[in-house]
């Protein structure tokens, strides 16, 4: 904890403000160590109980994490505005970042000319009693998932892929419910878990998927649902196989207790087949983004799913946002119906593998075993993420710590492939080469 800043308080409310206060400002900075709770009660002259409440809310609510002999630290991204000066520091100037995991912005579709088209011709304003989902927007969209192998019966819209996880877990789950998630996984499901004060059990995967093994285990230790990434999968790039999503569905069936969620938010940038679950349990949704193929400002998801469980979705939507806008939908399907954007999107999908596939060669050259199936984040195995980290940022390129992406999973780096070019990537496998196993000191001279 900053020598600088006091907790303050003599209510377990009061301390829990004082600390979300310190995290807000930046005074308790992410992964930062609060005292023990007898030594806080203490030195505050409150019972150990107010300090234990205090604490225990703010892991319910995703600020704070229980780490064993490690004690109890601010959660790497906790769900509060922090102020800019809080947030992650920049790369050192002229490194290349290669930690963000977004989609290389010179490969979206632009959007103005159906911004232009749609302005021209949109039709007489929607009034509140007439939004949702556009008829044609659904018909379309059946008709992608439905060639793909998605039943897509019941649909709605969520305001990304994220927001449809968050209503569905809200719709079918209560505080302290457990919920089984990749690990290593997508660090804002990690943290989106937390904020809703749910218990997250980590299912191991490899290339093809989440291991069956792994989820029986989290199915036996009470997990009320489980969240598969289809493809893509973020941060190691695995796509589930044919064979995997038979031996998940044979295990799955009938699980009535269980809600499944699948996320393929990469959709038609994945150059591998999909083979989803859906509906090899009775409670089930997939949800598709449109943020990584065709620019992430557009904040839609198409999430399918059973009867209940849409309506479920639908219904909170309805008493919360309202509606996604029908200018956003009009203009996903205007991108939809382009084929020209189509030839984008495939050209881009295309200059992702190339990107992915060159960097696992490189590193494969020197020894490195890395993981990248799909997508665009390649994962990389390390003895020690901080020394590994460290001697790239010293190199000139910063990744990402496998640490905010694992709950129980080995020591990894996450490098985007996005700002990389051909030449990249030889000099990037170079400096990974020596950060992981870099040259023992020969000492002084004699």
């Amino acid at each position: 904890m900053s020598a600088h800043y006091q907790l303050s308080g003599t209510t377990a409310a009061e301390i829990s403000a004082s600390i979300e206060s310190g995290i807000r400002t930046g005074d308790l900075p992410p992964g930062a160590a609060l005292p023990p709770v007898r030594a806080l009660a203490a030195e505050l002259g409150v019972s150990p109980a107010t300090v234990a409440r205090a604490y225990q809310g703010l892991r319910q609510g995703g600020l704070l994490a229980t780490a064993g002999r490690h004690g109890t630290r601010v959660r790497p991204r906790p769900p509060v505005a922090a102020r800019r000066s809080a947030l992650r520091p920049p790369p050192l100037p002229g490194a290349r970042d290669l930690s963000r995991g977004e989609p290389d912005l010179r490969l979206l579709p632009p959007l103005g000319p159906h911004l232009a088209a749609l302005a021209a011709d949109n039709g007489p304003s929607v009034g509140y009693s007439d939004a949702g989902v556009l008829p044609e927007l659904a018909e379309a969209a059946r008709a992608r998932l439905s060639a793909d192998g998605v039943p897509a019966g019941e649909l709605t819209l969520t305001g990304g892929a994220l927001d449809g996880i968050e209503r569905l877990l809200g719709a079918h789950l209560r505080p302290g419910d457990a919920v089984a998630v990749e690990d290593p996984g997508w660090a804002n499901l990690l943290d989106l878990v937390a904020a809703l004060g749910l218990r997250p059990i980590g299912v191991p995967l490899d290339d093809e998927g989440p291991r069956v093994a792994g989820v029986a285990a989290a199915l036996a230790a009470g997990a009320r649902a489980l969240v598969v990434t289809s493809r893509a999968q973020n941060p190691t790039g695995a796509a589930v196989s044919a064979a995997r999503a038979a031996a998940l569905r044979a295990l799955l069936a009938g699980r009535r207790d269980l809600l499944l969620i699948e996320d393929d938010h990469a959709a038609e940038l994945a150059r591998v087949p999909l083979h989803p679950l859906a509906g090899a349990t009775p409670s089930w949704a997939f949800v598709r983004s449109v943020s990584k193929p065709f620019g992430p400002d557009l904040r839609l998801a198409v999430l399918v799913g059973d009867e209940t469980t849409v309506a479920r979705v639908a219904g909170r939507t309805r008493v919360g946002a309202g509606w996604v806008s029908t200018v956003l939908q009009r203009l996903v399907l205007a991108l939809w119906q382009d084929p020209a954007v189509d030839e984008q999107v495939r050209r881009a999908a295309e200059s992702y593998e190339q990107r992915r596939e060159g960097l696992l060669a490189a590193l494969a050259g020197h020894g490195l075993t890395a993981h990248g199936r799909s997508g665009i984040n390649v994962w990389l195995p390390v003895s020690d993420e901080t020394s590994v980290v460290t001697a790239l940022r010293d190199a000139g390129w910063a990744v990402a710590p496998g640490a905010l992406y694992r709950i129980a999973a080995p020591p990894a780096v996450r490098i985007c492939v996005s700002p990389l070019t051909t030449g990249d990537l030889a000099p990037l496998a170079d400096a990974l080469a020596r950060a992981e196993n870099p040259i023992p000191s020969r000492g002084f001279p004699t």
